[in-house]
């Protein structure tokens, strides 16, 4: 019964230890899931080209609400579809700011609620240029 509870998943990226490929807790997933997604350019996958937002390429970009908007319906759209079955769709919440110090970063802030055990969570990632 603990199994159902806390299953191992894959680590991403791909380690491979002395037993073999490194695993995951549920939480871990869910979090380099979330990762992928932003990190990963529309395309970049052979099959599946409509998975990621391509945050690095906001580097190039204006850093405006405008933008924020876009980004943050892109990345719903996104984690939706990535985390079905790990997240309750309902509970996803995302936020785009601009760093509080610069306009060098753009914060991208993920709330989430795990199905299975009814864990909230909330993560922010700074994504932009080297200060």
């Amino acid at each position: 019964m603990t199994r159902l509870n806390a299953p191992d998943y894959m680590k991403f990226p791909l380690t491979v230890g002395p037993e073999g490929a490194e695993v995951s807790s549920r939480l871990a997933h869910v979090r380099e899931i979330i990762e992928q997604v932003l990190f990963t350019n529309p395309g970049e996958r052979w099959f599946r080209p409509e998975f990621g937002v391509g945050a690095v390429a906001l580097v190039f970009e204006p850093n405006a609400p405008p933008l924020w908007e876009v980004t943050r319906k892109r990345l719903t759209a996104s984690l939706t579809d990535a985390l079905a079955g790990e997240v309750d769709p309902k509970t996803i919440e995302v936020g785009i700011d601009t760093a509080a110090s610069s306009e060098a970063h753009l914060l991208v802030t993920v709330g989430f609620t795990l199905a299975a055990i009814n864990h909230t969570e909330r993560n922010t990632y700074a994504i932009g240029g080297a200060g």
